[in-house]
């Protein structure tokens, strides 16, 4: 692999992980199931032991959480190129969240915000691009 080879897969897999916190943040979660493997692994940084398995899993979790207001930051990203096929990564990702406020309204911030945690990810390439094959969450404090 070339450097430039290298470099590509690198860029692409930072665009999967920032692009996932805007779509999670957007609250389309149809989009944000797509970005993992049919066969992925999903632990919530809230509870890093507990595995959602499997795509359709993954999407139903999603839907079944109730409505807030969010806003992740992601920083600190370092991905790891293991061969043409399959990256690891490491994120710090910093949540915001509240109640959902009235139209033209912001929300008031939780006094539990902002979180402030890991993620570390198993990226492969799939016939639909980069996807998660693995993401597992922590947190770095308690709220």
């Amino acid at each position: 692999m070339t450097e430039d080879e290298r470099r590509a897969i690198e860029a692409d897999c930072e665009r999967l992980i920032k692009l996932y916190v805007n779509l999670n943040d957007a609250q389309d979660w149809q989009a944000v199931a797509a970005l993992y493997t049919e066969d992925a692994r999903f632990a919530r940084p809230s509870k890093p032991d507990a595995f959602v398995e499997g795509r359709a899993a993954i999407l139903e979790s999603f839907l079944a959480r109730p409505a807030r207001a969010q806003r992740h930051v992601i920083a600190n990203t370092v991905v790891d190129v293991e061969g043409p096929d399959s990256a690891r990564a490491f994120s710090v990702i910093v949540l915001y969240q509240g109640e959902p406020a009235q139209p033209g309204e912001l929300p008031a911030m939780d006094p539990k915000s902002p979180l402030i945690g890991t993620f570390r990810d198993r990226i492969v390439r799939t016939a639909e691009g980069w996807r998660f094959a693995e993401r597992v969450g922590g947190l770095d404090f308690r709220p």
